[in-house]
């Protein structure tokens, strides 16, 4: 896989002004267009060539059983894969009897733009076909943000230079032909034909509706389609339709100069419930709803919905127009993720590819919701209520493990756990106290009381007794968590991992709080005083390993005792890890996938002094090789917190480009919505250094020397304010909404209308020198790599004498 290299680079929009079929398939992902109900992949118009055939619809999945060698009592029987539901993309075109195939005749222009202010993708070619015959060509997509089940294409020819008979069809097709790959854990399992065929049935005018299930998980979805033409007199339409096909055929003759317009409305529906005659009744009335509208109604709407939100969630960058666009980019995508959810998950991908079988992890809690908490907080307690209605099969699960509370899955399209690998999967509880950070950050940011009471309240209380049914307290008083797996996958079922014992710690505190605050709701929970107070124990005497002989956190006890890994002896086509070694030999070295520690530095900061921040921070790097590309943003926060800006902006530039430069070389499986998040958060709370918890927000704004200024706007507690960072000062300015008291350093400032400035501190470069494991290094921003002076480690400095073991793997490794 190679990046692509004709991306423009401009403020507002994704730009590819030449195509690469090479790297069709990323682009496919990039170009995708969601709502969080409805995904299409950015494929061309005619279907071929493409990488991977893709619309989704949140939560229509079909059920695939998990082989294993071995089977053990606990382990999940079924899995779950997304499925690539009927394609309503399809257009193709004729051009006298030659098909618009870019693969032949000659491609003189072609163009597809993502507006991201517009939301929509659009596309112009110019091509002669074999025969030499010009066509201009003009299409426009958008999945509405306004109609949840709704999608729209204006698709325009026109005849150039000579008189041309053209013929477009409309298709919708279902049990496309997919490739799969095959030897990676992140990508999707083959499902070959998952579609039954229920009904089809097309009509003269071109209206066509399909309804299909799933062979296994019983689902039916509907699929729609109706037109709208403008061609000149003469124009032919014809419609038919069988099994797994629907088409509307349009025949015309151009003029030069003269446009063959049509406009085609489409829509999905799903139900595990819902009938066949329903179905097909709900997509034939969005149908209605959208032709009510029209394309110019949609289009206008579309771009309101957008100007609303970036009026509270745009970031403004200036020094950098990469990371610009790029942030613009990922907040763009995670509104596509989230934006009509209705008790719906996130995906890893959103709807975006089938990367990871459309599965949803604790990414969302921790890295996407966090953003939308403060940009567009609605799609935050449409996830966290999604969480709660599948309270019934947490509760299920814990059951099965012998455990008391809710077991949430750690990953899962419905609520049911998928994962046919235990010591990463099952082992992994800290799923529950990511949900019930999600919960206490949402509402500590939008005082939603009514939402704490029905959703985040029963959350709470059962994350909560996961926690005292998991742990116990040692004979010294210490209450452990053991045989857990933390966030980092290379290091698994340990012993109080620091992250899962100081997020069940803040869970559990959490839960005894929210169950004061509302007795009735908690008393109908069944929560009593005594389970209070055992909530309130465990948190006051959870364990939190420290090693005395190094001053670090170990990562879970006994970690700083482990081996090192043979970094050496590892060469560059070795990463990831995992798709080269066996976890037997990760799990008992000192190698960790992603940060784990360090991210509980970020999201527990007041568990941890400054100066074990920087010790912390200073150990972690070298041994973290960021094979998963959650790591980048949270490395950021933290470098940029203990002083390490260009290194913060190092990881700033690698989660912002992580798929618009294909870094982890699976951008065609769909983007990466945890790294799409890590932009914000890298700029929002590593160099604004925004914390926000218990009524306060504060900020420690502090600039890399690569950006000159950062402004960024979020809304907190009814109030939208913007943050202006320069060099020298920062500027603070409340924009809607009641006073609100913020902390800048330190320092309290009202905000009411008056506009803010505060100078900035300025900071030492820190003494704590950082490196990283060789060849894992993050890349500089606008500079070239050069080689090494001899004798100079990796990082680019030499380690500190504070670690003589890390100074001896340094030697080694060099």
């Amino acid at each position: 896989m190679i990046r692509h290299p004709a991306f423009t680079v401009e403020p507002w929009a994704i730009r590819e002004r030449h195509l690469d079929l090479r790297v069709l398939a990323q682009t496919e992902s990039v170009f995708a267009l969601s709502n969080g109900h409805i995904g299409l992949r950015g494929n061309l118009d005619e279907g071929e060539p493409h990488g991977e055939p893709g619309t989704y619809l949140n939560g229509f999945y079909e059920v695939r059983p998990l082989p294993y060698a071995e089977a053990g009592y606990g382990y999940p029987e079924s899995g779950q894969t997304v499925v690539n539901v009927t394609n309503g993309k399809v257009i193709r075109l004729l051009v006298g009897d030659e098909p618009f195939d870019l693969r032949y005749g000659t491609l003189h222009k072609h163009e597809r733009v993502l507006d991201l202010r517009a939301g929509t993708l659009t596309r112009t070619a110019h091509w002669s076909s074999p025969t030499g015959a010009p066509v201009r060509i003009r299409s426009t997509r958008l999945v509405s943000f306004t109609h949840r089940a709704v999608a729209a294409i204006l698709y325009e020819v026109e005849a150039v230079d000579r008189p041309l008979r053209v013929v477009v069809q409309s298709e919708l097709i279902a049990n496309e032909t997919q490739t799969y790959a095959a030897g990676d854990p992140r990508t999707a399992a083959p499902l070959h034909a998952p579609l039954v065929a229920e009904e089809n049935v097309p009509s003269s005018d071109g209206t066509a509706i399909m309804v299909h299930r799933t062979r296994a998980s019983g689902l039916r979805v509907a699929a729609g389609m109706c037109h709208e033409i403008d061609g000149p007199d003469g124009t032919r339409i014809e419609a038919q339709g069988s099994d797994d096909v629907s088409r509307l055929t349009v025949a015309t003759r151009l003029s030069p100069g003269r446009t063959l317009r049509l406009v085609k409305f489409f829509s999905y529906g799903w139900s595990a419930r819902r009938s066949r005659a329903a179905l097909h009744d709900q997509v034939a009335a969005a149908l209605a709803s959208a032709r009510l509208d029209g394309w110019d109604g949609l289009h206008a709407d579309q771009r309101r919905f957008l100007d609303d939100f970036w009026e509270g969630a745009d970031v403004e960058v200036e020094g950098d127009a990469e990371v610009q666009q790029a942030v613009r980019f990922g907040l763009f995508h995670l509104l596509q993720s989230a934006a009509r959810l209705e008790e719906r998950a996130i995906p890893a991908k959103g709807l975006t590819g089938s990367g990871y079988d459309g599965h949803a992890f604790w990414d969302t809690e921790i890295f996407v919701l966090p953003v939308l908490t403060y940009t567009h907080p609605a799609a935050v307690a449409d996830a966290l209520s999604w969480r709660r209605t599948t309270i019934p099969l947490a509760r299920e699960r814990a059951k099965q493990l012998g455990l008391h509370g809710a077991a949430f899955p750690w990953r899962t399209i419905n609520g049911e756990e998928c994962s046919g690998y235990w010591p990463a999967g099952a082992a992994a509880f800290h799923v529950n106290a990511d949900i019930a950070h999600a919960v206490t950050q949402y509402v500590d940011a939008g005082q939603d009381m009514s939402f704490e009471r029905q959703t985040g309240l029963p959350l709470l209380v059962e994350t909560a007794r996961l926690w005292c049914a998991l742990g116990h307290h040692d004979p010294v008083g210490r209450y452990r968590i053991d045989g857990v797996t933390g966030p980092d996958e290379y290091t698994a079922v340990v012993d109080d991992n620091v992250y899962t014992n100081l997020m069940a710690q803040q869970n559990l505190r959490a839960a005894a709080e929210a169950a004061a605050r509302h007795p009735g709701p908690a008393e109908r929970l069944q929560v009593t005083a005594e389970e209070i107070r055992r909530w309130r124990d465990a948190a006051e005497a959870m364990s939190v390993p420290y090693d005395e002989r190094l001053g670090v956190h170990p990562q879970c006890e006994g970690f700083t005792q482990h081996a090192f890994w043979d970094f050496a002896a590892t060469a560059p086509d070795q990463y990831p890890l995992l798709l080269h070694f066996p976890y037997f030999d990760l799990y008992r070295k000192q190698v960790v996938k992603q940060a784990d520690l360090v991210l509980a530095m970020h999201l527990r900061g007041d568990a941890f002094t400054p100066e074990q921040k920087s010790r912390d921070f200073a150990y972690y790097e070298a041994l973290t090789v960021r094979d998963s590309s959650l790591s980048a943003c949270t490395q950021a926060v933290i470098a940029a917190e203990v002083g390490h800006l260009e290194l913060a902006y190092r990881y700033l530039g690698e989660a912002a480009l992580m798929d618009l430069a294909d870094l982890e070389k699976n951008t065609m499986d769909g983007v990466h919505m945890a790294s799409l998040a890590g932009a914000w958060i890298a700029l929002v709370a590593g160099f604004g250094g925004m914390r926000a918890g218990q009524g306060r927000i504060c900020f420690a704004p502090a600039l890399p020397p690569g950006i000159t200024r950062l402004a960024f706007r979020l809304r907190y507690r009814g109030s939208l304010l913007t943050v202006g960072v320069a060099p020298e000062a920062t500027v603070y300015r409340l924009l809607q909404g009641p006073p609100i008291t913020v902390t800048h350093h330190g320092e309290q400032i009202l905000l009411d209308r008056t506009e803010v400035t505060r100078p900035n501190p300025s900071r030492p470069a820190p003494e704590q020198q950082i490196r990283q494991p060789p060849g894992r290094e993050p890349s500089p921003r606008h500079q070239p790599r050069t080689a090494r002076p001899p004798g100079e480690p990796p990082g680019g400095r030499a380690l500190p004498d504070a670690f003589p073991q890390l100074q001896g793997l340094d030697d080694q490794v060099m």
